[in-house]
């Protein structure tokens, strides 16, 4: 009988036991979050969305998407095209306070929030509501990775009107994340998962498995009622439920 290979376990941080000083960049996160959190009446709204006729086109065409646009399809795109029309709709939502005035932007300049070593940005899309998939997908994967490497135009995280964080992708169901000024709104994407859900049809209901998702919506309740944030969450389910993103792919499918 072989001898049994003893699993690997995480090795222990080196910042364990010391004490280091906040890098500017974080000092600079935690006083817009604090501004942000002591200035406006922040609330989430969440809701559960059925994205498998999603998941089914994904699983399709990614394999063509990656040898045409060079970039892996994921998720990500699909909430951002479904969340920058939606804004077009219920521009409120992307409106921006300025002193008694509320402020509404001409377009949809899709901030993006961006894990890195040095803290949490968020590069701006700008125009979003008039790009397809792979557009998204492209600029998506552009501004991450240079995120990352530390090479963005000072210019190229100002001007967001609205923000998308998604915090599935490192396994998160859903949270409640912080809108931070001068925006008044940030959706969060969870984590997609199969359940077993209860279908009905015809009075006739039956469980079947299906890829959900919840999305997780923040906004400033001194300007975006209760009511705006279900409509524009039901906007966005809606969008993403109906699944028909052939035409908005930006490749031809075969």
């Amino acid at each position: 009988m072989s001898e049994s290979v003893p699993r690997k376990r995480n090795e222990p941080s080196p910042l364990r036991g010391t004490t280091v000083p906040m890098t500017r960049l974080r000092r600079v996160i935690a006083q817009r979050a604090v501004a942000s959190m002591t200035s406006m009446a922040q609330v989430t709204s969440v809701v559960e969305v059925d994205v498998s006729r999603v998941a089914h086109l994904r699983d399709r065409v990614k394999a063509e998407f990656l040898r045409t646009t060079g970039h892996r399809l994921t998720f990500l795109p699909f909430f951002a095209i479904a969340a920058a029309e939606a804004l077009r709709t219920h521009p409120i939502i992307n409106a921006i306070v300025d002193g008694d005035d509320v402020v509404y932007p001409d377009r949809e300049n899709l901030s993006i929030a961006v894990d890195t070593e040095r803290g949490l940005l968020a590069p701006v899309i700008r125009n979003a509501a008039d790009l397809d998939i792979a557009g998204l997908t492209a600029q998506i994967a552009d501004l991450a990775e240079r995120t990352r490497r530390n090479r963005l135009q000072p210019d190229e995280l100002a001007g967001g009107t609205f923000t998308l964080t998604n915090t599935g992708s490192r396994g998160a169901l859903f949270d409640t994340p912080i809108v931070f000024q001068p925006q008044s709104a940030i959706l969060g994407t969870g984590m997609v998962v199969k359940r077993a859900v209860v279908e009905s049809a015809e009075d006739v209901e039956a469980i079947a498995v299906r890829s959900m998702v919840y999305l997780a919506l923040s906004y400033d309740h001194r300007i975006i009622d209760g009511a705006d944030a279900a409509r524009f969450l039901a906007t966005v389910k809606a969008r993403l439920e109906e699944g028909a993103f052939t035409r908005d792919l930006g490749i031809e499918v075969r």
